[in-house]
């Protein structure tokens, strides 16, 4: 099976025909999708859906967008749903200075607050990394060994971050963006370790071609790991398998249950 490694499932756009969605990626060969919280509330949507459905897990934390709603009360609420057994990893988090939707500073201290975060309950931390690798480089060589696993999300970073997550040995996750011509990123996904690499969609965000322009959803993982196993020369088969167990490895037997 295929599994999608990261889906903002619970987002908003996906509420007319949510079922419609799971029973395409089912058709697809997807297995597997692991739903995304990037806010408090956010992360309860996503685990009221894992909680609700087999093939289903769910991430809680603050995205750096969100950075300035972390406190004492956002920590104590994420804390609480990482407890549930559905709950498979902290994030998503990380650091965007692209957007700046969040003063720098704050998604530092949200940021390095989730990794303590993740350490402390021995759980992977999804990270967000966008126009901020310097910073999330140096973070990472302070945090990646005290965390289980770091999955570093629909990686298109430069030579600093891919060189501080192979000294971690964290997980690099491709996306569509793969498929774009703009794409520059090959290196990361010729040099990236077999025992490494995940494919997800980032749905409904970075539909891959030829679906750009449309919402994008857990069916279209497999357009990413057709190209990522052609890019990479290796049969669909064995990257659709390999990529498979390294999301069990990171997230946990739960990634072993199947859309039903």
């Amino acid at each position: 099976m295929l599994v999608d490694a990261h889906c903002h499932l619970a987002d908003a756009a996906f509420d007319p025909d949510r079922s419609a969605v799971l029973a395409r990626a089912r058709d697809a060969g997807v297995g597997h999708v692991v739903v995304i919280g990037e806010s408090v509330a956010g992360s309860e949507r996503a685990l009221t859906l894992a909680r609700a459905a087999s093939g289903l897990s769910a991430t809680a934390g603050v995205h750096p967008h969100e950075a300035g709603s972390w406190g004492a009360d956002a920590e104590r609420r994420v804390r609480e749903l990482l407890a549930d057994s559905a709950a498979v990893a902290v994030g998503e988090t990380g650091l965007d200075y692209h957007y700046d939707h969040a003063p720098r500073d704050a998604q530092r201290a949200a940021f390095e607050a989730q990794l303590g975060l993740a350490a402390a309950l021995d759980r992977p931390v999804v990270v967000h990394a966008r126009a901020a690798d310097e910073d999330i480089a140096a973070l990472l060589r302070v945090w990646g060994r005290r965390v289980p696993a770091v999955v570093l999300h629909s990686f298109s970073g430069g030579d600093a971050l891919f060189g501080a997550g192979m000294e971690i040995g964290a997980y690099f996750s491709f996306s569509g963006m793969i498929t774009f011509k703009n794409w520059a990123h090959a290196a990361a996904v010729t040099g990236c370790p077999p025992d490494r690499l995940l494919i997800e969609t980032d749905a409904p965000f970075l539909a891959p071609v030829p679906h750009r322009g449309r919402r994008n959803e857990p069916a279209f993982v497999r357009e990413t790991a057709t190209l990522l196993a052609w890019q990479r020369g290796e049969p669909f088969e064995e990257l659709a398998w390999r990529t498979s167990e390294n999301a069990r490895r990171v997230f946990g037997d739960r990634i072993a249950t199947t859309l039903a």
